[in-house]
């Protein structure tokens, strides 16, 4: 048999290093590399055997093997696809990202480029082998060729690689690894089809590994001679909707999620135009416990053509969709040389957009449902994941409308499930703006001073007390031509809902406290921007607003606790005329104090924090002491 050494190419040394210990994040992955390659060689033989059915010689059906010897110290993983003469193994393993399946690819024209969809694409999947192993051999022969006509390669990955003949009956290839030292991990079964199962499952083809039985006699479990499958050999998204039962479907996303209970909704869908790709996504009952860490990625896995490629592709779905399952399997998704990382490309950004649109689908048909139990479901959806939700609307412009739809809220006339759809369906005649108010409650905000005026005229006012709300509205202008307009920020024009003696007597009102409200604006210097005549109270006394440029009292707070500056602004005092406190104002002896009593109890009621509470119960004692 003829012997030859070969040198790689490309600073292989350097190269090899790289692969061994940068290019793959963890050392199983060889098996996931080496598995998929077999199974890409067996595409291979199936797509050109189409034309030379005689390439099957006598072995029509098509497996990778996996076996190991303890002894030796060996893994060998074999297939009987279509197998390398010795050119083409210096040709493909003497050379860096060299890939045979590419060049075969790229020799398809026309329909037959389609045809080939299941062919692996990927060339330096071989070489994470010395990431376990201190030597490889491959032994192969070319389907078609005589016995006599095999090959076997041989390195230790140090810069060269030896090639002789060889005589091998089947055709196909084994990669034989030779692990080193502290790999023995590796030579256990039930390590090797835990690996399989987690990476290789749906990969089409019978992965087959040798049963073990138990050795009464020897104490422990033993390699018999016998075959079986290792993996489902049927990827369950690749398979037709109506071949797959509801239980089908909710074991698998129990199955990838680790859920115990069945998904809220899911959606199966094969997407087919410049980017070809299947998905198959779940929505949970329940948040998980991490769901408020917008690190933690997302839990879609990332196959290519059946091949497991990563756990949680984020680069696949919004940060706001974090808690959507599923999987994503792509035809022709580019990957970096490792396939642990996307490339942003048009690609990947068509999958993420059209992944987001479905999801987005599935929420509303639960939620415009004219079934009442899919709109309950929606309901649950919302108390659990409605927060995350409303992270769309800054960080997904392109699909803020739908998102507004899915909104829900509390407001004045129901403490939950309002839709801005349902407020803008019960506006007065006359009203042009949608109104809300933020607080840290539901109580705060359900018995704030800002909403006298509305309740008294039936208006609806938006209750909003998430911690989210106040970014969310920084986003969120208007729905349906209606702008959002806070009932404690500026002065409240109610114009056509407020009739010509109201804004009569408010004009009245105000020409006559000129004296007083200048006044308390010096009273309240340093405290208070502005003193006026409020149009919004009914039953209190005073309360505090913010100016229409200003940051919300609530904002502030919130920024606060989060740890942040907040701009400095003064809130602007608003007296109800009508108020006996306030008429007993003028000509008091105890003008100043009960000026300070006056703001700091519309502070208190707006959900504010005094800075001086003790000044405040000194001046409410001394004015109860008379």
């Amino acid at each position: 048999m003829d012997k030859h050494t070969h040198s790689f190419q490309a600073e292989v040394k350097q190269i090899l290093h790289l692969v061994t210990h940068s290019l793959y994040s963890n050392k199983e992955i060889f098996l996931r590399e080496l598995v998929s390659n077999a199974s890409d060689a067996c595409d291979k033989l199936r797509f050109e055997a189409l034309d030379n059915a005689a390439l099957y010689e006598d072995a029509p059906n098509l497996e990778v093997r996996v076996s190991f010897d303890a002894e030796a110290r060996t893994l060998t993983i074999s297939d009987n696809g279509i197998g390398m003469s010795a050119e083409e193994a210096v040709a493909h393993l003497g050379t860096i990202a060299k890939s045979g399946t590419r060049e075969f690819m790229a020799r398809l024209e026309g329909d037959q480029k389609k045809d080939a969809n299941l062919i692996g694409q990927f060339g330096v999947g071989f070489y994470s082998g010395f990431i376990v192993a201190d030597r490889i051999t491959v032994e192969s022969r070319r389907a078609g060729l005589k016995a006599e006509e095999g090959v076997r390669w041989s390195s230790e990955g140090t810069g060269e690689f030896e090639v002789e003949t060889i005589t091998k009956a089947g055709r196909g290839t084994d990669v034989i690894l030779h692990l080193r030292e502290g790999e023995e991990e590796f030579l256990k079964t039930w390590r090797l089809k835990s690996i399989i199962s987690k990476y290789s499952d749906h990969i089409s083809l019978p992965i087959l590994m040798r049963k073990e039985e138990w050795d009464a006699e020897k104490g422990e479990q033993q390699l018999t001679d016998a075959w079986e499958s290792v993996n489902k050999a049927s990827a369950l998204w690749t398979r037709s909707k109506s071949e797959v039962t509801q239980e089908q479907y909710e074991d698998f996303y129990k199955q990838i999620s680790y859920d115990t209970e069945a998904p809220l909704a899911y959606t199966h869908n094969r997407v087919e135009g410049r980017s070809e790709y299947t998905q198959l996504l779940y929505i949970p009952k329940k948040a998980p416990f991490d769901l408020w860490n917008r690190d933690k990625r997302g839990g879609v896995k990332l196959y290519v053509k059946r091949v497991f490629i990563m756990d949680d592709a984020e680069a696949l779905m919004p940060v706001y969709l974090r808690f959507v399952k599923g999987v994503i399997d792509s035809a022709d998704l580019p990957l970096n040389v490792s396939r642990e990382l996307l490339q942003e490309s048009r690609d990947v950004k068509a999958i993420r957009e059209g992944s987001t649109k479905r999801v987005l689908s599935m929420l509303e048909s639960l939620a415009n449902s004219e079934d009442a139990a899919e709109r309950e479901k929606y309901a649950a959806f919302w108390k659990d994941f409605g927060q995350v939700l409303k992270e769309g609307l800054g960080e997904d412009h392109q699909n803020q409308e739908r998102l507004a739809k899915l909104l829900r809220f509390a407001s004045t006339h129901a403490d939950e499930g309002v839709s801005l759809a349902d407020y803008v369906s019960r506006m007065k005649d006359g009203q042009e703006e949608i109104y809300y108010i933020t607080a840290d409650s539901l109580a705060a905000a359900k018995n704030s001073p800002q909403l006298e005026v509305f309740r008294k005229k039936g208006i609806e006012v938006l209750l909003l007390v998430d911690r989210v709300d106040e970014w969310m509205l920084s986003h969120l202008y208007e729905f349906e031509g209606k702008s959002l307009q806070s009932v404690a920020k500026g002065a409240i024009d109610l114009g056509k809902l407020q009739d010509e003696e109201e804004k009569k007597k408010a004009e009245e009102a105000a020409e006559a406290f000129k004296p007083l409200l200048e006044k308390l604006k010096t009273a309240l210097q340093g405290r208070a921007k502005d003193v006026r005549v409020s149009t919004r109270l009914v039953d209190s006394p005073a309360c505090i607003v913010a100016e229409a440029g200003d940051m919300s009292g609530h904002l502030a707070r919130l920024l606060k606790q989060a740890g942040q500056a907040a701009p400095v602004s003064l809130p602007t005092l608003e007296i109800n005329a009508e108020h006996a406190l306030v008429k007993k104002l003028d000509g008091s002896e105890r003008f100043d104090d009960l000026a300070q009593i006056l703001f700091d109890q519309a502070v208190l009621a707006e959900g504010g924090q005094l800075e001086d509470p003790s000044a405040y119960v000194k001046r409410v004692n001394a004015l109860l002491m008379g």
